[in-house]
Order: C-alpha cells, then structure tokens, then sequence
C-alpha cells in the first residue's frame, strides 16, 4: 500500500522547487523538455487520454506534471525512495487526487507490492535507471513487462549512447560542455549546488538528511575509479527489453548523449 504522506509546511513554495530541480537538470540535458513531449506523445498514443501511468523513479514529478498537463484524465502512481524528492512531490501534488505515492527502492524483490495497483497503461522514468547495474536492471525489466497490461508501453529516457559516430559525439559534447561553464559562471546551479540548498532549507533539511544517510551526500565527490557495471549502450536496452517478456522495442527520440525508448508490452 503506498506510504501515508509526510507532513508538509503550507509555507514553503513547492511550485519554485520544482522549478529549481527543472534548471538544474536543464543544466545538463537542454532537450529534456522536447523528450517529455516526445515521452507523454507516446503514451497518449499507446495508452489513450486516460490511462493509469507509473511514474518509476519519480524524484520531484517531473514526469507526472507533464503527463497531467497534457492528460488531464490521467491518474499517476508515483514511486521513489529519495526521501527529500518525494517530499517536493508530496508538496506539490497535495490538493491533486490524480496524484498516489509509494515509497520504494527498486532493487528490492517485492518493490511492486508497496504499490496501489497491479496493473498499468504505461510505465515512465527519465534519468534514474542509469544508477542500476545491469542485472538488477535486467531484472527490473522483467517485473515493469508483468506490471503493465497487455499493449501497455514501457518509456525510458536516459543517458544511454550511440557509439557508431565518435568525431560527432564529441563535437556536440564539447558544444554542450562550453555553453554550460557560461551557464556556470552565470549562476546555474549544477547537482551537487541545488542539494546544497535543499540542505539549508528548514523544512527539507530532515528529509535530505535521511536522503544523504541512505543514498549519499551529492556535495561529496565521487570515488575516483572505474564506474560500476552500468549498461550505456542504446542496443543493450532494446535487447533486453524483447529478451524480458516485451514484444516489441525501439529508439523514438535521442540527443547528443541521451535517448529515449520505448517498449510494447
């Protein structure tokens, strides 16, 4: 059964958070918002202007605002374990019923019965998934193919790659890294900066707390070393897609760096 949600300050302006956690990631992916287009398309497409969505991985509801605002029919199960996001969502999406939450961490076996319901329309999560490694994400593909109801669609959008033109990639990746030292040096707020201000704010203080204790510090560098075992590859996804119980899978958007697919169940 999702989780009661957490109390909330009436004070605090859930609105201006979301937008701050909308810069940031626009910091790092300028198109985001031409791949939640091209994301909620597909759903209306697949789904219908009604359909029950799972917003996997949900952070702040980023997904979720744009699906409702495209689909004012639609109903949303929102799920995450990052206490400090979950509580933005909460704030956020208070006075909308459309809206249920479920707290939950996805590499645990019984995940899915934390949620409200069995079966649905669609399944979406952008820029989450790339922290598992490719056997827990393997198996999270075969529970998201028997959670979603037949001709359901299955949407992911993320840092996944297409090594086939290496000279091209690294032309628009140098073009993206300048553009955002100017955006640096004019105050955009990178990762590790937005959850120092989630830090300090009074009311996500205990929430990002809890957040640090269980999933680490953000402000904290990063080892040095190699990355864990994380599948990049576009072809990967689509592969193992099919190979996890969906019929059919392919690349319907993609940047520089970042691609979204989407599967049939």
């Amino acid at each position: 059964m999702p989780t009661t949600p957490a109390s909330t300050s009436t004070s605090t302006d859930w609105q201006q958070w979301q937008t701050s956690w909308d810069r940031q990631q626009e910091w790092y992916m300028p198109d985001r918002e031409e791949r939640f287009r091209v994301m909620t398309d597909a759903v209306e497409a697949v789904a219908g202007s009604t359909p029950l969505v799972l917003d996997l991985a949900c952070g702040t509801g980023s997904i979720t605002a744009r699906v409702l605002r495209a689909l004012p029919d639609a109903r949303t199960v929102c799920v995450d374990m990052d206490p400090a996001l979950l509580t933005i969502a909460r704030g956020h999406f208070a006075d909308d019923d459309r809206v249920t939450f479920a707290e939950a961490d996805l590499t645990d076996s019984n995940w899915t019965a934390r949620l409200p319901h069995t079966a649905f329309d669609a399944v979406v999560t952008a820029t989450a998934l790339h922290w598992l490694d490719t056997e827990p994400l393997r198996r999270l593909y075969g529970t998201l193919a028997g959670l979603l109801r037949e001709d359901g669609v299955f949407l992911n959008a993320d840092h996944m790659h297409d090594e086939s033109a290496p000279r091209l990639n690294a032309a628009m990746n140098a073009l993206l890294t300048a553009r955002q030292q100017r955006q640096r040096d004019e105050g955009a707020l990178d990762w590790a900066a937005w959850w120092g201000r989630v830090a300090d704010d009074p009311t996500l203080a205990e929430p990002a707390a809890r957040r640090f204790a269980l999933l680490g510090d953000p402000r904290e560098p990063r080892p040095a070393g190699a990355r864990p075992d994380r599948p990049t590859a576009v072809q990967w996804h689509l592969d193992t897609l099919r190979e996890q119980g969906f019929s059919e899978a392919r690349q319907i958007w993609c940047s520089a760096s970042d691609s979204l697919v989407a599967a049939l169940r």
